[in-house]
């Protein structure tokens, strides 16, 4: 094989490797410990890396309701640090911050990360989200931390659907001329099909 040929092979397996690598970013949070780098934003200031910045929307563009941002904050330094705030700059919008125990302040260890968004984890819900937001946007979000400051970044804007369901807004609403997904009637209909029916049944054959 001659050397030019080699290289071409050579080229050709770096950027399957690529494609692999890139592909595991799905995988979790093993995926980012292993440095691979994200499809979504991210950003480091100093200690402190922001990583898969997202802005997840209400899955369906009718309903209103709240948004969410989505994200891993790293802390390399050797303290703490506090996450004080997260704001959209060129909105109205308030962001909300819950921890994952849901008290006290979102705190990133020294040598640690936190993960905000999902079942389980650090939360930060845009109250007006789909006034402040639209799919599609890439929409500047700034974490001010306790030590490092403002890290401010671009996120893209994504409905809580596909792979960002797990991240979305707890709360959805109904779309407007639609009935919730837990109602009443439902409960009622499952009761008399499972509960009402059968127990007058068995009340029947028992009296017999």
């Amino acid at each position: 094989m001659s050397r030019s040929l080699r290289r071409g092979a050579l080229a050709a397996t770096a950027i399957v490797f690529s494609i692999a690598a890139l592909s595991a970013c799905g995988a979790g949070n093993d995926a980012q410990s292993l440095g691979v780098k994200p499809d979504n934003a991210a950003i480091t200031v100093d200690d402190v890396k922001i990583q898969n910045a997202l802005v997840i929307t209400q899955p369906l563009d009718v309903a209103k309701g709240p948004a969410v941002v989505s994200a891993t904050v790293f802390n390399n330094g050797r303290l703490p640090q506090t996450i004080q705030s997260i704001t959209l700059p060129g909105s109205s919008a308030s962001v909300a911050l819950k921890s994952a125990s849901g008290a006290g302040p979102i705190i990133v260890p020294a040598g640690g990360s936190v993960v905000i968004g999902g079942k389980g984890n650090a939360s930060a819900v845009i109250e007006n989200g789909s006034e402040a937001t639209r799919d599609g946007d890439a929409q500047k979000v700034v974490f001010k931390l306790s030590r490092t400051g403002d890290v401010g970044l671009s996120a893209f804007v994504v409905p809580a659907t596909s792979y960002f369901k797990d991240f979305g807004p707890e709360i959805v609403p109904a779309p407007p001329g639609t009935q919730p997904t837990a109602t009443a009637t439902p409960s009622g209909a499952a009761e008399g099909e499972h509960g009402g029916e059968p127990s007058g049944e068995a009340s029947h054959a028992a009296g017999h």
